[in-house]
């Protein structure tokens, strides 16, 4: 019997309107019912992770950043880490800006940017459709450096996430950004297509992007202390996920589905 199910969220747990069918969540329910823990793994904020999973009734653990973090839903802590530091996020948004390229920071709490553009369009047009205290938070600031230098030195950098439509400028910012020993920077060669509401009209939205952590972070990493700290095995797990983020869990796990690309 598989104890763990670790499943992505975007392209795989949500569909392209960032929304969970009634036949998944009924899947969910009866999975958990017989005890398996449905274990979150995206690359999303804490808050907009939990909400999802308090919408599918998963209640243990769930996994932010990539992997950058283990969230204990129950006692609302965070249990394993492996956050940016400040001064990698601010060399990582130097990079970007000095070469007009959109990027945004994501902390366990929000998401932090100069505009509603990409990725954070969609989770923008997304928030729409939830109740207040179910959405991604999201933060607009008019100087990104400057606000990041003067968060406190308290505040947790889960990942940097980089956006731009034209793949000749996206290939010249990842060789830049390759530079920086001390990150990992996901190798993502196909092009992101979400989908938003436009009035009545589905609107595509398409980019190229790529994501940075922390050196070593993956969500296979964080699955492996779930592993020990709960006593299972990894031939207990099944991972389910779509994309290059999800390739080491995927890999390693006892069953593996790769879902959509």
């Amino acid at each position: 019997m598989y104890k763990i199910v670790a499943i992505d969220l975007d392209g795989t747990l949500l569909n392209s309107f960032g929304e969970i069918t009634i036949r998944t969540k009924e899947v969910l329910k009866k999975a958990i019912d017989k005890g398996v823990k449905i274990v979150l793994a995206s690359g999303r904020p804490v808050s907009a992770i939990e909400n999802i999973a308090s919408e599918i009734g998963s209640e243990e653990y769930l996994i932010s950043g990539n992997g950058a973090l283990v969230y204990d839903i129950k006692q609302k802590e965070i249990v394993y880490d492996k956050f940016l530091s400040k001064e990698q996020v601010l060399e990582i948004v130097d990079i970007c800006e000095e070469n007009s390229i959109y990027c945004n920071v994501y902390t366990e709490l929000e998401v932090i940017a100069k505009s509603l553009n990409y990725n954070v369009l969609f989770y923008h047009k997304e928030n729409s459709k939830k109740p207040e205290g179910k959405r991604t938070n999201i933060n607009i600031v008019s100087n990104l450096r400057k606000y990041i230098e003067e968060l406190d030195e308290n505040s947790k950098f889960l990942k940097v996430t980089v956006c731009d439509p034209n793949r000749l400028i996206f290939n010249g910012i990842i060789r830049k950004l390759r530079n920086i020993e001390t990150i990992d920077v996901l190798d993502v060669s196909h092009m992101s297509r979400k989908t938003i509401k436009d009035g009545t009209d589905d609107v595509q939205i398409e980019y190229f992007y790529t994501e940075i952590t922390n050196k070593n972070v993956n969500k296979w990493s964080a699955i492996e202390y779930l592993l020990e700290k709960e006593h299972i095995m990894s031939e207990e797990v099944m991972a389910i996920g779509d994309n290059i983020n999800d390739k080491e869990m995927i890999e390693n796990a006892g069953l593996r589905s790769r879902y959509g690309k």
